[in-house]
């Protein structure tokens, strides 16, 4: 068993007394900091159940019976508690503690409902898995993980949400005095929303979080009279991380985001956000300072770790005790309730080196991302039948976000592979967006990592299908479908013995290092279709349809042609050709160099 470090802060309400650092002891305090430690509204700080009895339950009717009740309880949760119906929210009663007792426990396919109720303690739990399969946005079903609606004095500490049915954490409607410390939130869209009121009013602290593997609210935090957050942990994020909205005040303190795109965010024009001291590692867009928001000290006293430390003090200390079994080297998704995870996200997120993920047939509406500390591994469909397995979404790359800016190709991928050798196979990749609304690219698939090979597998989409940005990739027996720029990026791409189709007028290729071999083009519209507009494009040993311009070659890219066939193929003098000699260096195996994908198969 690990031993976890202390919270990174020991705050008595209305004291003077400075906290220690967070790795200073080796027990968790009985008491919260932050603005739940605070005396105000009729309570002295939050201290949960402490008044009342201490109660041990293993089961769903009995941990209903003491939330519920009128009176004060410690109640200690033993292993795992599985909700009926799914996604079941308990509605729990004030002076409550909620405690995991010892590792193991945890709440699955449902969470709590803190309505109206103050002094709430939840801790040592991990609570998961109330996705409902296909409904990445959370719009069917509002199975958050913890949702609070206008309660104050609340406790969420060492907790590891991850993969429900809407948010993770909802913090709502005029709720107050909450800190948020030392949890793990992972693996899923939303992770943290605060808000839901046009009223000014929340108060919340959220320290030494480590929030990983989301997409969206990490955390979105809307018209707070006050949010503090500091020492928090944020790495590899798919939209945005911190977001302030509305008239909002937020501090944020030697923090540190990795792989975060738009990592610190004011989203309106009332927003207000200091930081300072934190450190953005391999992230791109906003860092916000506007405004001079509050001073966190003049509420209570607290202590910084350096940002720098921050990593390794977090995913050594965030999470309930023992953390989660980890997931089998075999992994399977599935739609109706038959698979390891519902999602495919949710399975990458679990998996570990060396994973197969099998993915059973059905339409996976959803964004994946496998992030850059990911490596091998391998996502397949479950029937070898690429089209029985699809996973699809539609956001552009030139589509607006809704704080400004758009999104980009590697911000609007439907499926977006950043680690290193990751391997798919027998799978449907689809951008479904609309380009008529607002034409560009909109890719089904991005790769940034190294070597990252594709068997069997459909992308589909319209302009950008592809967008390559690692240092080789390789596609073999694939089709791929799509008008402008099908292939686009600076990355090394192999298509070998793949299908090519172009749906009208527009480039096969546009940027990058990029070899077809033995492939067969194919489009309808009638010598409408060029083979590059730039980078570095070699075409051999392919069959080329009547769509193929007589003279296929555009801009100022390296581009060569050898011994293609089809209607439209041709040797003149705007094609340039390889020598045979010349051509023995532009083969598969020159491309792939050492790596060899399939085992050569």
């Amino acid at each position: 068993m690990r031993r976890l470090p202390l919270l990174a802060v020991l705050v008595a309400a209305l004291t003077a007394a400075a906290p220690a650092p967070a790795t200073a002891a080796t027990r968790w305090p009985d008491r919260a900091d932050g603005f739940a430690s605070l005396n105000a509204l009729g309570v002295d700080g939050t201290t949960g159940g402490a008044a009342g009895q201490t109660v041990t339950v293993d089961n769903q009717a009995d941990l209903e019976r003491y939330a519920t009740a009128t009176e004060p309880y410690v109640i200690k949760v033993k292993g795992s508690i599985k909700m009926e119906p799914y996604g079941r929210e308990i509605e729990v009663a004030s002076d409550k503690s909620i405690v995991g007792d010892g590792a193991g426990a945890e709440i699955v396919q449902g969470g709590f409902f803190l309505n109206q109720v103050h002094n709430v303690v939840i801790r040592n739990l991990t609570i998961r898995d109330s996705y409902v399969p296909g409904d990445w946005d959370g719009k069917s079903k509002d199975y958050d993980g913890v949702q609070m609606d206008g309660a104050h004095h609340v406790w969420i500490d060492h907790n590891h949400f991850t993969r429900t049915g809407d948010g993770l954490l909802d913090i709502r409607k005029d709720s107050d005095y909450v800190t948020v410390s030392w949890n793990v939130f992972s693996d899923h869209n939303k992770a943290i929303g605060v808000g839901w009121t046009s009223n000014v009013v929340t108060k919340v602290t959220m320290h030494h979080n480590w929030i990983r593997g989301t997409f969206q609210r990490n955390g979105s935090i809307d018209n707070t009279e006050a949010a503090h957050l500091y020492n928090n942990y944020v790495q590899d994020i798919g939209m945005y991380g911190t977001m302030i909205r509305g008239s909002g005040k937020m501090v944020v303190e030697n923090s540190y985001y990795r792989s975060v795109p738009d990592p610190i965010v004011a989203k309106d024009p009332g927003s207000q956000v200091v930081q300072r001291g934190n450190v953005f590692d391999g992230t791109r867009g906003r860092t916000d300072n506007v405004g001079t928001a509050f001073d966190p000290s003049a509420y209570y006293a607290y202590t910084l770790d350096p940002a720098d430390r921050v990593p390794a003090i977090v995913t050594h200390g965030a999470g309930p005790l023992g953390g989660e079994r980890p997931a089998p080297r075999r992994i399977t998704v599935a739609l109706d309730g038959t698979g390891d995870f519902g999602s495919v996200q949710a399975a990458v997120g679990a998996a570990p080196r060396g994973a197969v993920i099998t993915v059973k047939p059905g339409v996976y509406r959803e964004m994946v991302r496998v992030w850059p500390d990911r490596r091998d591994l391998t996502i397949k469909g479950a029937t070898g039948r690429a089209e029985d397995v699809v996973i699809t979404y539609e956001l552009p790359a030139n589509g607006q976000k809704f704080y400004g800016g758009t999104w980009g190709p590697a911000g609007s991928a439907t499926v977006g592979l950043l680690g290193s050798d990751i391997t798919v196979e027998d799978v449907t990749l689809q951008n479904t967006y609309d380009e008529s609304a607002a034409p560009g690219p909109a890719p089904a698939v991005q790769t940034a990592g190294e070597r990252i090979a594709f068997k069997n597998t459909r992308l589909l989409g319209n302009e950008g299908v592809y967008q390559s940005d690692g240092r080789r990739a390789y596609l073999r027996d694939c089709y791929m479908e799509g008008d402008a720029g099908i292939v686009r990026g600076q990355g090394t791409t192999v298509l070998d013995r793949c299908v090519i189709r172009s749906l009208g007028p527009g480039s096969v290729t546009a940027g990058g290092s990029v070899l077809i071999a033995g492939s067969r083009l194919e489009g309808d519209a009638a010598r409408s279709v060029s083979l590059g507009t730039s980078g570095g494009v070699v075409v051999r040993d392919s069959w080329l349809g009547a769509q193929i311009k007589d003279d296929p070659w555009e801009g100022a890219g390296r581009f060569a042609e050898y011994r293609n066939t089809g209607p439209g193929a041709a040797v003149t003098a705007d094609r340039p050709q390889l020598t045979d000699d010349q051509a023995r260096d532009y083969t598969v195996r020159a491309y792939l160099g050492n790596w060899t994908p399939f085992h050569g198969t």
